[in-house]
This record gives C-alpha cells, sequence and structure tokens, in this order.
C-alpha cells in the first residue's frame, strides 16, 4: 500500500506541473508532464485496486 500512496503522490505533483506550465507556455514540458501524470495515475490507481481484489499474488 505504501507504493500505491507514493504513486499516488507523484501523479498529483505531475498534474500541478500539468497547471504550471500551461502558464509559461512550455509546451514540450506539459506534453512531459501530462504523460508521466498518465503513467503514474495509470499505476497507482491499478495498484489500488490490487490491493483491494487480492488478484496482485503473493498470498497475503
Amino acid at each position: 500500500m505504501v507504493l500505491a500512496i507514493m504513486l499516488l503522490v507523484v501523479t498529483i505533483l505531475c498534474a500541478l506541473a500539468v497547471f504550471r506550465e500551461l502558464k509559461t507556455n512550455n509546451l514540450f514540458a506539459v506534453a512531459f508532464a501530462g504523460i508521466s501524470t498518465l503513467v503514474f495515475g495509470f499505476f497507482s490507481i491499478m495498484t489500488i485496486i490490487s490491493q483491494f481484489t487480492n488478484s496482485g499474488g503473493g498470498g497475503h
């Protein structure tokens, strides 16, 4: 669960970076932060779902 929380924090920081870079019109940084937000968001949500559905394996 610690991994899911850390990934969620990184996702929030990436989302904040998207808005910050939109203000400065730095399109390369917007694209990079946007892609990072999508990737880290996907992994954080899937990790949380995996923890609650016990589909992560390991037999815990």
